[in-house]
């Protein structure tokens, strides 16, 4: 790993102007769709994206392809970024083996190599709260606590932290989010998202009963309040915590977020393997990005996600 590229200069326009935007990695991705939707307008932003088609503000960059494409349109455009976000990754699905989650490693590499090339002082790396695993007694998680993760896909996160010490000790302020729900991507609504396009019979979504009669207690947050946070953590002007919980303050029942999309639910016993509450302690997140009581609300998060889907 060097510590820069005798090419950064003259390519990509640096101190072409005094705050540079953010460079969204992943724009084409389930998060990235909802983030850049509702991203500020008064923060300039850059999206990168892999695959077609184009968003009249992006371009086509893959970081496992190398920085040069990256460089030659910082240095076309005269622009250098404040901070990358990397929102791109590799996600449990049907058919995903745990060596491939592993590629979230490679994938974060690849971000922070571009970055440091690129001049990019910052790097918000998208990880997750799965790096906790679940045995915190119905407490939240805060960043101190010792991570202990049981799916592959949090161990996968976990690895893919450890990458950035090496770019920390080079200068890099680089920040793990270790991200809740986010409201459209998370596995109760983003099913929905093309069902509720259709006229076709609503089947109930099925929530698990505990024995207090409640359901699941998550942490979540809406896209819009995700991509404010994460534009304000992009132009926050100090160095940032190596670690961050990202969600909204307050915890959402995943029965009030089901009820809040209009669509029928149906409450049945939570097996013995069932976990209530698994939350997010966003105290330190909420000292560096200011939310109100409204960023908690599931009606809130229900109609941002909502308003992102097509006409």
């Amino acid at each position: 790993m060097s510590s820069g590229d005798s090419r950064q200069s003259s390519r990509t326009g640096a101190g072409s102007q005094e705050r540079g935007p953010v460079l969204l990695v992943g724009a084409s991705g389930r998060v990235g769709r909802l983030v850049v939707h509702h991203w500020p307008k008064s923060v300039p932003l850059l999206a990168s994206q892999r695959r077609p088609p184009m968003r009249t503000d992006g371009f086509l960059w893959s970081p496992l392809d190398g920085p040069s494409a990256l460089l030659d349109h910082l240095a076309r455009i005269g622009v250098q970024p404040c901070a990358l976000v990397m929102l791109v990754g590799v996600t449990p699905a049907p058919g995903i083996s745990e060596a491939e989650l592993q590629g979230n490693q490679v994938l974060a590499m690849a971000c922070l190599a571009a970055a440091q090339t690129a001049g990019i002082q910052r790097v918000l790396l998208a990880s997750s709260s799965a790096v906790y695993g679940v045995e915190a007694k119905g407490q939240p998680f805060a960043e101190t606590a010792l991570p202990a993760p049981l799916s592959p896909y949090g161990r996968a996160k976990l690895a893919m932290e450890a990458v950035a010490e090496p770019y920390r000790q080079a200068g890099l302020d680089v920040v793990s989010l270790r991200i809740g729900n986010v409201a459209g991507a998370d596995a109760l609504l983003h099913p929905l998202t093309a069902a509720l396009r259709t006229s076709g019979p609503r089947t109930p979504v099925r929530i698990d009963t505990f024995a207090d009669g409640l359901g699941p207690l998550r942490s979540y947050i809406g896209p819009q309040t995700m991509a404010r946070v994460l534009a304000n953590l992009s132009l926050f002007p100090s160095r940032l915590p190596e670690v961050l919980n990202l969600a909204a303050p307050g915890p959402v029942r995943m029965a009030a977020l089901a009820t809040a999309t209009g669509w029928p639910c149906m409450m049945v016993p939570a097996p013995a393997t069932a976990h209530q509450s698994i939350t997010l302690d966003c105290s330190r997140l909420a000292r560096l990005c200011p939310m109100v009581e409204k960023d908690s609300d599931p009606a809130a998060m229900v109609a941002q996600w909502k308003a992102t889907l097509p006409a």
